[in-house]
């Protein structure tokens, strides 16, 4: 559906609104960055919202990145793969350029990744994706080995640039659960910060203010943004 301008207006700025109390709460220095997640609405919805100002988005899937970087080439974005990475589509992936790969789920991945990063001889920057839940449904390294794997990618995957951590809040109506994914995230961010990492993604559309009262600096909406009506 294409929306109306002026809901997409309103959309963008209730989420703003909302990053803007909640990190104030935190602290007026704490800068959270806004990544639009555009799979599930058509083009002309994100042109309008980069027409409202709106930089950043992110896809989850590499073919309908491809699509969209190529359909909106002309305009500056920024653009972020942000769903689980195939190891047939890394090739793919790295003709993109992202600005960033959010779901560097397991030291294999970023092995194979590095390899083929390696004979293109190019690099790209990427967060370590964390399974704080622990649910079976989810990709992620757990957080007992999260530290350990952060380190073992910075060694030996010299043409991954790691930037921190990125995870899915826990799927249930449990708040107290929630955040706690979303501290222990933030907890094995603190041990690689001091180590140069500078972004911890967490929270979408239905838990990112509880996700930057945790620390959060990154949020990847998409239905909030997109919704056809308040």
């Amino acid at each position: 559906m294409i929306l109306d301008k002026e809901q997409l207006r309103r959309n963008l700025d209730e989420v703003i609104w909302k990053i803007e109390e909640a990190r104030t709460a935190v602290s007026e220095h704490h800068i959270v960055q806004l990544v639009g997640v555009g799979k599930y609405t058509q083009i002309e919805n994100v042109v309008a919202l980069y027409e409202l100002g709106q930089r950043a988005f992110g896809e989850n899937q590499v073919q309908q990145l491809t699509e969209r970087m190529a359909a909106l080439d002309a305009l500056p974005l920024q653009w972020h793969m942000i769903g689980s990475l195939q190891k047939n589509k890394i090739n793919k992936l790295i003709d993109l350029c992202p600005y960033l790969l959010h779901s560097l789920d397991s030291i294999e991945l970023a092995e194979a990744l590095n390899k083929r990063l390696e004979a293109k001889a190019q690099t790209m920057s990427a967060l370590l994706q964390i399974n704080a839940s622990g649910e079976t449904t989810k990709s992620g390294v757990s957080t007992d080995q999260a530290h350990d794997i952060y380190q073992q990618i910075k060694e030996s995957c010299p043409h991954i640039n790691l930037k921190g951590v990125m995870t899915i809040g826990a799927h249930t109506e449990d708040t107290a659960l929630i955040q706690k994914s979303f501290e222990d995230t933030y907890a094995i961010y603190e041990k690689v910060k001091k180590e140069g990492a500078s972004i911890c993604s967490m929270g979408m559309s239905e838990d990112f203010e509880l996700a930057i009262r945790c620390g959060s600096n990154l949020v990847r909406v998409g239905s909030a943004l997109f919704k056809s009506q308040v």
